[in-house]
C-alpha cells in the first residue's frame, strides 16, 4: 500500500431520508415506488443510494444516500437539491431527514 505524499481535502456527505409512501398496500407496492425513486435519484447523479431501514413497513421507507467530494459547498448543495426533489415526489411525503458533512 502507497501512503499519500500530501493531505488530500474529502468531504462524505451523508443523508438519511424518512418518506411516508402513499397508497402502498403491500411491500410490493412500496418497492415499486423506492425502486423509481432511488433510480431516478442515480440516474443523473454520482451518488450511492439503498434503503436502509424500515424494510417490513409497506408506508415506510429510510433512505441513506452517500456523495464523495474534494468540494464541501458542492457536496452540501447536491444533497440539499436531493432534499427538494424527493419533496415534490407525488407518491411519498418527506418526514424527516438528516444531512451530515465528515
Amino acid at each position: 500500500m502507497k501512503l499519500l505524499a500530501s493531505q488530500v481535502d474529502m468531504t462524505i456527505g451523508v443523508l438519511q431520508l424518512e418518506l411516508k409512501i402513499h397508497d402502498a398496500m403491500t411491500l410490493k407496492d412500496k418497492r415499486r415506488v423506492v425502486k423509481s425513486i432511488k433510480d431516478r435519484i442515480a440516474h443523473h447523479r454520482n451518488i450511492s443510494i439503498a434503503e436502509v431501514g424500515a424494510l417490513e413497513e409497506h408506508r415506510r421507507s429510510i433512505l441513506g444516500l452517500a456523495m464523495v467530494s474534494n468540494d464541501s459547498r458542492y457536496v452540501r448543495s447536491a444533497l440539499d437539491k436531493l432534499v427538494d426533489f424527493v419533496r415534490k415526489v407525488p407518491q411519498v411525503d418527506l418526514m424527516d431527514y438528516q444531512l451530515d458533512l465528515m
